[in-house]
């Protein structure tokens, strides 16, 4: 079982998780799931496909936004745009969470929905360390 952490009280990061845990996202209101996680990154992880078949079977949206190494403006921006249209709490992952809530940071930054300081906070209180985030100017 993954270990969601939720960021704000409609947004979630996670390690990998299992297609068990589809249903107990769901459950919880989930009704977008974001895979950070390219395919095929380790041999262990369960292919993104499989995640997205329990996803669509539990009634919850998919969306695949690959990050190798760091996010692009473009897919912090796509992540933000999902979250902000999603009707309900979403949930993001990748192997540990990080690329995950680093591509949700930035492109909130960007956006200006909020500022650095709040950001950096939101992610220490679910154990991340958004302190390299850059200043706004």
């Amino acid at each position: 079982m993954s270990d969601f952490r939720f960021v704000t009280d409609t947004f979630a990061v996670s390690p990998q998780i299992e297609v068990s845990d589809v249903a107990r996202a769901a459950g919880m209101g989930v009704t977008l799931i974001i895979n950070n996680r390219p395919d095929h990154e380790a041999p262990d992880q369960p292919p993104g496909e499989a995640i997205e078949a329990a996803a669509r079977t539990a009634g919850v949206a998919y969306l695949h936004i690959p990050i190798v190494g760091g996010p692009s403006p473009a897919q912090a921006k796509a992540m933000h745009e999902a979250v902000a249209a999603a009707p309900g709490k979403v949930l993001a992952f990748c192997r540990s969470g990080t690329r995950s809530i680093n591509t949700w940071a930035l492109g909130h930054a960007a956006s200006g929905v909020m500022e650095r300081a709040e950001l950096v906070g939101l992610g220490a209180g679910a154990g991340y360390d958004l302190s390299w985030l850059p200043v706004s100017p």
